[in-house]
């Protein structure tokens, strides 16, 4: 039974089972039939160019948009500052080149759609447009009618591609390592034989064990850089994956032709070290958008929590999407609060710590308002929505980090920049040389080597290794520092920041209270405040706890009856029929005291009616804080801290560090703000910090740097985190990338002084193909040798 491929999707199918139309054309179905001619009359019949050999699925016709399309606008869609409406979404079936720029061409000539902009690694599409002209509904059915199936972005969906992605390209990497490992021990016997001699038959059976090798290695692990080569001829824009897959294929092939007819030596351990060295860095660079794909799921993990409402007299648990504004909330103690309100009962004290960065617990009673993103630590209450969660501080928050991680960085890749020029050349002269010499010899065999040996001696093996190499070592040396850098890249950057931005409190702070000061104004027994302070687990009572203890001797527990936790402002108990109070500025002005509220937080104890003792409370600056600052300034670096802390704290600690740049009480957005005014007047910024105001700010820095201890959401967004809390790593993290940064500078000059001194050699035919690999191999060696000399920092402590 004959078959007949799709006009569309170009798959093969029975013939008598497809449809045709008025030209005779055949498809599969009529969804492809209807798509080759939307394409067709639209003017993009370029896309059928432009997909090649690749095929496509066939188009299934769906009725369910208009069913769904309401709960999708109403869940996923947001405005943007100029009033138009935004969404993210995945755009299924994406797997080429071809496949983007036929959606983004079909999005931007659609009346009414602003903005389409795909990520080919992702497949995730952000899409703004002007509702007045058209709706969501008709650009999925602009996306579907192409073949595509348009879906909100699933946190689910992305983390599980990644996964495979990575999973794939572990594999890859494993059978290339492998590869090369037992090629090698191969190679040396060939290297031994050319020079001491060698039977034919057991040259021709080292030949066909390294061929069986090679092509495990140049067609599994590195399929990636065929697929990239394919792709920059299409788009005619040459990259390193065209000079790779180029240099392989041809000492590959030449390598069959020496190895069958005995004639010259083959190369196919050239061609593995090749593909796997290279493959090093791309495996690299699957690893970060592993991270990138980490750091938005995280985000987007906060949209699935449910929230507990007042229904009826009843509890009832909703999706986070489905509350209206409002809608009466029930909050208790642990819970996260994911909607901004205002308190309509109860009371309760909250950690805003993961959207302030601020560890002090700030106290909330009725008609007070309550910002999302904020933790109920001890209480309960009912408040009124003020909005959908969609216009929350929170869900704005997330917006503004995914804006800020879709922009694309300005960065550029000096290897690829430099190959994307190379390749080309690298070719054309190889093929001159082969004309050149053929003209003039007339044999095929010895123009044929003085091609390959072109090829291979400009094999872009060195000027591959000269990045990852440098890059692998540094990032291990930082590792075993405590320091890690998410990306290498990250170390090129950090190298060229000159300003230095740290949040407050639990970075250049300690993130824990101690006391401060502590005021005695009548003479009583310690022992009654701390066995008050030991009934209870709060931050505040747990810091008056360790002070007494460490301040006084001979302590011991007296029996308290009646101990009372007095909600987000202290606690009371019983003593020999007196009750005594331990607590906030609020329980004091409750208890009728009339008290002087201080910039610090204050814990007072009252005890016959009288406050007899006062303790100010403060955040500690961490060890080798100072040591840190001072070291940065020495080395060129301008230091500035920013906080959400009130003017005299920031000031003090400012004092402390000998900082001399300062700003108290930002919100997340304004520490954001005057990061991007740092940019704009030429800076590049280091930002050092925790929290989700944090990452906001973090996002718009070049670097972003976390202490190991920070908020889940901060450190899967910041760039490089250092671990166990350890403040003074910064200090090895600047010098690690700046020695590294320097040493892959070092290896690009020579693989391209390499190059420049090589190539003519090998043009002139006064290099043959096994000495150009060995040549090619040597200065490999060197960029590696190199590399290791980042081992060598002794100011490393």
């Amino acid at each position: 039974m004959s078959q007949q491929k799709c006009e569309h999707c170009k798959l093969k199918f029975d013939t008598n089972s497809m449809i045709s139309d008025e030209n005779g054309l055949k498809f599969c179905c009529n969804g492809c039939k209807n798509v080759y001619h939307i394409l067709n009359e639209s003017g993009f019949g370029e896309f059928y160019d432009r997909l090649g050999k690749n095929t496509l699925q066939p188009v299934t016709q769906s009725t369910t948009i208009a069913d769904s399309i309401d709960y999708i606008y109403k869940n996923y869609v947001t405005k943007t500052d100029d009033g138009f409406d935004e969404i993210y979404i995945i755009i299924e079936g994406i797997h080429c080149l071809a496949c983007i720029w036929l959606n983004e061409k079909i999005l931007f000539n659609t009346k009414g759609v602003i903005e389409a902009d795909i990520n080919a690694t992702t497949n995730k599409a952000k899409i703004v447009w002007d509702s007045n002209e058209i709706s969501l509904k008709e650009i999925f059915e602009k996306i579907k009618l192409i073949g595509y199936n348009p879906t909100p972005y699933d946190a689910t969906r992305a983390e599980i591609r990644a996964n495979s992605l990575r999973r794939e390209f572990y594999a890859k990497l494993l059978v290339g390592i492998f590869g090369i490992m037992n090629i090698m021990w191969i190679a040396i016997a060939n290297y031994a034989g050319y020079f001491s001699g060698i039977d034919k038959d057991i040259k021709s059976v080292l030949a066909f064990g390294e061929f069986t090798l090679a092509t495990l290695v140049l067609f599994y692990t590195g399929s990636v850089f065929f697929k990239g080569a394919i792709m920059a001829l299409k788009t005619k824009m040459p990259n390193m994956d065209l000079l790779v897959a180029s240099g392989a294929s041809i000492a590959y092939v030449y390598s069959i032709y020496a190895m069958f007819s005995r004639v010259g030596e083959t190369y196919f351990d050239s061609v593995a070290m090749i593909i796997t060295f290279v493959f090093i860095g791309k495996y690299l660079e699957i690893l970060s958008q592993k991270r990138a794909t980490d750091t938005l799921d995280s985000l987007s993990s906060f949209m699935v929590s449910g929230i507990f409402v007042l229904q009826d007299g009843k509890s009832v648990e909703k999706n986070i999407n489905e509350i209206k504004k409002g809608e009466i909330i029930i909050l208790n103690s642990g819970q996260k609060v994911l909607i901004d309100g205002v308190v309509l009962s109860g009371e309760g004290s909250f950690d805003y710590s993961s959207l302030s960065g601020e560890s002090i617990p700030v106290y909330k009673t009725k008609d007070d308002e309550i910002t999302s993103g904020a933790i109920c630590l001890n209480g309960s209450l009912t408040y009124e929505a003020k909005n959908e969660f969609k216009n929350s501080t929170l869900s704005k928050i997330i917006n503004l980090l995914q804006n800020a991680t879709s922009k694309k960085p300005i960065i550029q890749n000096i290897a690829n920049a430099i190959s994307s020029k190379f390749s080309l050349a690298i070719l054309i002269l190889g093929a001159i040389s082969f004309i050149f010499w053929y003209a003039k010899t007339g044999n095929f065999s010895i123009s044929m080597l003085i091609f390959i040996s072109v090829i291979i001696i400009a094999c872009p093996c060195a000027i591959a290794l000269a990045t990852p190499i440098s890059s692998i070592v540094g990032l291990n040396v930082a590792l075993k520092k405590g320091i890690l850098f998410k990306e290498a890249k990250f170390i090129e950057d950090l190298s060229k920041c000159d300003t230095v931005i740290f949040d407050k409190t639990g970075t250049l702070t300690k993130a824990k209270l101690s006391v401060s000061k502590a005021e005695i104004y009548e003479e009583f027994d310690i022992n009654l405040l701390y066995s008050l302070v030991l009934a209870s687990n709060h931050p505040i009572s747990i810091t008056i706890k360790e002070y007494i203890k460490n301040s006084y001797e001979n302590l011991h527990i007296l029996k308290l009856s009646e101990i009372k936790d007095i909600t987000a402002k202290g606690m009371s108990a019983k003593f020999e029929n007196k009750i005594i109070y331990g607590g906030s500025y609020n329980l004091m002005k409750e208890l009728g005291f009339d008290c002087q509220k201080s910039n610090f937080s204050n814990y007072f104890f009252v005890l016959n009616n009288k406050i007899v003792a006062k303790f100010e409370l403060k955040d500690e600056i961490k060890d080798n804080a100072y040591e840190l600052i001072k070291s940065l300034k020495e080395n060129g670096l301008k230091t500035i801290m920013l906080s959400g802390d009130n003017e005299n704290v920031v000031k003090e600690v400012a004092r402390n560090l000998k900082i001399q740049e300062y700003k108290s009480e930002l919100l997340p957005i304004q520490k954001a703000q005057f990061i991007e005014n740092l940019n704009k007047k030429g800076h590049s910024v280091a930002m050092v910090g925790d929290g989700i105001n944090d990452a906001l700010a973090l996002s718009y820095a070049r670097v972003s740097i976390c202490v190991g201890n920070g908020a889940d959401i901060s450190l899967e967004k910041s760039d490089i985190v250092l671990l166990g809390n350890e403040i003074l790593n910064l200090k090895n993290a600047f010098l690690i990338a700046k020695r590294t940064y320097k040493i892959i500078k070092q290896n690009l000059i020579f693989s391209l002084i390499y190059n420049s001194l090589t190539i003519p050699l090998a043009m002139c035919g006064y290099i043959i193909p096994l000495f150009a690999a060995l040549s090619m191999s040597f200065s490999s060696i060197i960029v590696v040798l190199n590399a290791l000399r980042i081992k060598s920092i002794k100011e490393i402590k």
